[in-house]
């Protein structure tokens, strides 16, 4: 069957149009990459050189299923596509082209835990309080700077960052940024923010580089372009400047990463940089139910700073969205285990069919504890990578030292490991004399007989041992990397490890070695287009490059998965719960203060939703235990926002198990009223007050009547509105609503299954 064929109206016309500026937008669960695969097709069926073809993607697993989808449709072509990660696809620029601008092609990229490493040593080295100038934070700040493309040295001279840093208690964090640049420097290093950073650099001071690239990239494409940074954003526009063939795919209602830099003004002012650029819009959902879809918008449209979609559907209706509300977090943990035993058990699905959302990864205890009660096997994403682990770092620190000996953070974790006799007092020494010369402590060590220390005999052993690594650089990857692996004594030092933890980092270990024997047998092409085999740096550069997703083992296992939403954004699952939807969690506290931070936690929801396919539950709790202490919350206002007509309000589960269908309540058992308080802050909360139980908190809750027979001309009590005139009441069952004027707070629909009213007459 054709290709084109097989798409959509408005996704066939994005897939043909593949000259000039096009912007892409694809609504959730609308084929995107189904498009963006099609386009590569539809490129290289009409002649497009595939080496020509620049496709940028935001993880590893992307490009991976993009390729192999390309491939399937036009064969071996497709490894000739650049098609990789920014990070990766930069990275592969700057080893070409590095020593332009100082640094060695061998460059180490340091992780996160690298990058905090050096500056807790640096905050130390400067007499700073680390409490105050936590790593983490300096990192942080770090990385906001250099999405914004401002160096060190504009930090350092910019009179306003300085006086922001003077008033919030860190003035010395210019220097904290300035000190840890040059250090990079020094030691042949690049953090990933460095990778976007230096090839803009490259590009604007190389203008025969910029040339080459922007000649070189004749097509572009940007996947996810909503979530790009400035400085990402900025290096596109330079590379299609001279064809101007970009096009960029995205969603802006899913837009949920300003924490890490993201910019959605990219997006939605990509036209006023390219004026003349077709916009193609993808609205037609082929993942969820209508009720899931139209639910979905109800919500987002309330964003002012959105484009403008119609996303519709033509799968089944579908069941109703679930809310469920429980008195503790606790409860609630087993209101969710207890629901997916009983889904499983009605309906015969697998565990994988199920996954639990969260606002925030301390919200996962309550579920997990619930989840081992009930036997049901889960997994968690996002937590520690394969590639985080002590023996696995341990290992990877031998090999980036071998490819560069001036990676001092590498360099200090294997200097006396397994026990050589290097102290940290001999490392101290080699640390003033490195700094004292403005040199590489690798450059003390290799020359340590002329600066008159003691026992200097077990560092020109070590050196000895490096140098000696090196000349086998040219083997395969493998080869070389099990011999370090012998010859270090690392291996020899976690087999005689008899203990469950160091038979388990033995076989971490022999699992790195195993993946790197299965990376060695693939071929690499040089820069003449000669294929050899894979070399230790070439695995280095991979792995230094792995996004959290590409690290998840043991995908075939059944498992409920629990993560972030954050972490979830890309997923889809047949049934989903969403945890947590409170007041101050979800949205959260911290962003509350400005209409852009509210409506990045709406579309934060709107991704939510737009995971489940059939089935979606939404439950929060109105007490939860922070700190030790319990916390009174009330129903997030993104719950009032949905239209109740996809709503159905279920009855609670217990730790007894689920109980029959819902029926009225018993007095003092109602649901509470939804908050209607749509951008306007929440109040900062009290401190708890001491006791409270869930227990008494409910006994002292407003107790409203039965409102069944509630009609228009009636008057009520609110708990929190006061009391109004019952101006209609409409709907039936659990979507029976009711306008009413209250007094001081205006015109009110409410959803009678979950207010409490009094009636007054």
């Amino acid at each position: 069957m054709d290709y084109l064929e097989t798409l959509n109206p408005a996704q066939r016309a994005a897939v043909e149009q593949i000259d000039g500026p096009v912007l892409i937008v694809a609504g959730a669960g609308s084929g995107k990459t189904r498009v963006l695969t099609y386009r590569i097709v539809h490129m290289l069926k009409h002649d497009v050189d595939p080496f020509q073809i620049l496709s940028l993607t935001f993880t590893n697993k992307a490009a991976k299923e993009m390729r192999h989808r390309v491939s399937q449709a036009v064969g071996p072509e497709a490894k000739n596509l650049w098609m990789g990660t920014f990070h990766s696809i930069f990275s592969r620029i700057l080893r070409s082209e590095s020593e332009k601008i100082g640094y060695p092609r061998n460059f180490t990229i340091y992780d996160s835990d690298d990058s905090k490493s050096l500056i807790k040593t640096i905050v130390n080295e400067l007499k700073l309080d680390d409490k105050l100038y936590k790593p983490a934070a300096m990192l942080g700040r770090i990385s906001a700077a250099k999405n914004a493309l401002i160096t060190a040295e504009e930090y350092l001279m910019n009179e306003e960052f300085n006086d922001q840093d003077t008033s919030s208690g860190r003035p010395k964090f210019a220097v904290i940024f300035k000190t840890y640049q040059d250090r990079c420097f020094r030691a042949g290093a690049m953090d990933f923010d460095d990778l976007l950073v230096n090839t803009y650099k490259l590009f604007a001071n190389h203008l025969d580089v910029l040339n080459k690239y922007q000649h070189l990239f004749r097509y572009i494409m940007v996947d996810e372009f909503q979530d790009t940074n400035h400085a990402q954003y900025m290096i596109i526009k330079k590379l299609s400047a001279v064809h101007q063939n970009i096009a960029v795919v995205g969603d802006d209602a899913q837009s949920i990463y300003a924490f890490r830099g993201a910019n959605i003004k990219n997006i939605l002012g990509f036209q006023r940089d390219f004026p003349d650029v077709k916009t193609f819009k993808l609205e037609q959902n082929y993942r969820s139910t209508q009720n899931i879809v139209d639910a979905a918008s109800s919500i987002i449209e309330r964003n002012k700073d959105q484009i403008k979609k119609n996303v519709w559907t033509d799968n089944e209706k579908g069941d109703r969205i679930k809310v469920i509300k429980a008195l503790t977090d606790n409860e609630e943990g087993k209101m969710v285990a207890s629901s997916i035993f009983q889904e499983k058990m009605n309906s015969h699905v697998r565990n994988m069919d199920f996954a639990i959302l969260y606002r925030t990864n301390a919200q996962s205890r309550a579920i997990e504890e619930a989840l081992r009660k009930m036997n049901i096997p889960y997994k968690i994403y996002g937590g520690m990578s394969f590639y985080q682990r002590k023996e696995i770092k341990d290992l990877l620190s031998y090999y980036r030292v071998v490819l560069n000996p001036r990676d001092e953070e590498a360099l200090k974790r294997i200097i006396n490991y397994p026990t050589r006799g290097i102290g940290k007092t001999t490392m101290e020494k080699i640390t003033i004399i490195a700094d004292h010369n403005k040199v590489s402590l690798w450059e003390v060590m290799e020359n340590i007989g002329q600066f008159g220390l003691k026992g200097v005999g077990v560092i020109e052993d070590f050196v000895t041992m490096i140098k000696s690594f090196q000349t086998k650089l040219e083997q395969n990857a493998y080869d070389v990397a099990f011999h370090i692996a012998k010859q270090s004594g690392v291996l020899k030092n976690l087999y005689e490890d008899k203990t469950v933890e160091g038979i388990a980092r033995y076989e971490n270990i022999e699992e790195l070695l195993s993946g790197i024997k299965e990376f060695s047998v693939e071929e690499t092409a040089d820069e003449d287009g000669v294929l050899r085999p894979n070399r230790l740096a070439d695995f280095m550069a991979n792995v230094a490059l792995l996004t959290n997703d590409d690290n998840n083992k043991n995908e075939d296992q059944d498992h409920v998965s629990l993560m972030t939403i954050h972490s979830a954004k890309g997923l889809e699952f047949p049934n989903v719960y969403v945890v947590g939807l409170e007041e101050n969690l979800f949205p959260s506290q911290l962003s509350l203060n400005s209409r852009q931070e509210l409506e990045e936690e709406r579309r934060l929801f709107y991704v939510a939703l737009t995971r489940a396919m059939k089935k979606l539950t939404l439950t929060f709790a109105t007490s939860r235990f922070k700190f030790g202490q319990i916390i009174h919350s009330e129903p997030s206002r993104f719950l009032q926002e949905i239209d109740p007509q996809f709503l159905s309000f279920e009855s609670l589960f217990s730790a007894r198990g689920p109980q029959q269908e819902s029926r009225p309540s018993p007095a003092g058992k109602t649901l509470s009223g939804l908050p209607k308080k749509v951008l306007q802050p929440a109040a900062k909360p009290s401190l708890p007050q001491k006791s409270a139980s869930p227990a008494a908190a409910n006994e002292e809750e407003f107790i409203g009547d039965d409102t069944s027979g509630l009609e228009a001309g009636m008057r009520v009590r609110h708990q929190r509105f006061g009391e109004g005139n019952v101006l209609s009441v409409e709907g039936s069952g659990d979507n029976k609503k009711s306008t009413i004027e209250f007094a001081s707070h205006g015109k009110k629909i409410l959803v009678l299954k979950f207010a409490k009213l009094k009636i007054m007459n």
